[in-house]
């Protein structure tokens, strides 16, 4: 199915790999790196070209998904989940949204699952573009860079340890956004001593 999709883009060119990488961010389950990795094995001199071209389709399209989750993603849950869970998880994605999405852009997971999730529990739209273009980029950029510099001679090192360095770096950001909660929550239980100590 994949080496099926990834062939029906790759025979529109450019215009496929804009394509894919519109609707990879709507609902579309195969990512647009598949397609992006074929043209680029055809022709490496353009593998920057397209790597622009799917990351600025990835981010028009990110809108229309988030739409579809706020339009659509409740309601459904509320068949299948209680309200006070709902609630919950929508806190917790406004509270921690940022380190999700910009972790899930690194990593193998369909984007589209987070920008149908930030829809669906009313997590800003301009975070998420914000958060979705930095990942994104990464994501978009070092697949190009690599068949641009190295040709066809990339494709392993993409196929086969780009995921691995990828899931590094959501690890990485993992920590980093763990440790800033935790001082963050240092800090408000040092103001309240503060308050209770004035009071």
């Amino acid at each position: 199915m994949v080496q099926q999709a990834s062939k029906f883009f790759e025979d529109f060119g450019f215009i496929g790999m804009f394509i894919h990488g519109f609707i990879d961010a709507i609902i579309f389950p195969i990512p647009a790196f598949f397609t992006q990795v074929s043209l680029s094995m055809i022709d490496p001199s353009s593998a920057i070209w397209l790597a622009t071209l799917g990351y600025i389709a990835c981010l028009l399209g990110t809108p229309f998904g988030y739409l579809i989750g706020r339009a659509l993603g409740e309601p459904v849950l509320q068949k299948f989940i209680k309200q006070k869970w709902i609630d919950k998880a929508t806190d917790s994605f406004k509270k921690n949204g940022e380190a999700a999405i910009l972790i899930g852009a690194f990593t193998p997971i369909p984007f589209k699952v987070f920008t149908i999730l930030s829809g669906c529990f009313k997590y800003s739209l301009w975070k998420l573009i914000g958060y979705a273009a930095i990942g994104r980029a990464v994501k978009y950029y070092v697949v190009g860079l690599a068949f641009y510099f190295y040709g066809q001679a990339s494709e392993e090192f993409v196929t086969s340890y780009l995921s691995y360095i990828m899931g590094g770096i959501a690890i990485i950001l993992l920590g980093i956004f763990y440790i800033k909660r935790r001082i963050q929550r240092v800090k408000q239980i040092n103001i309240e001593k503060q308050k209770n100590y004035v009071g």
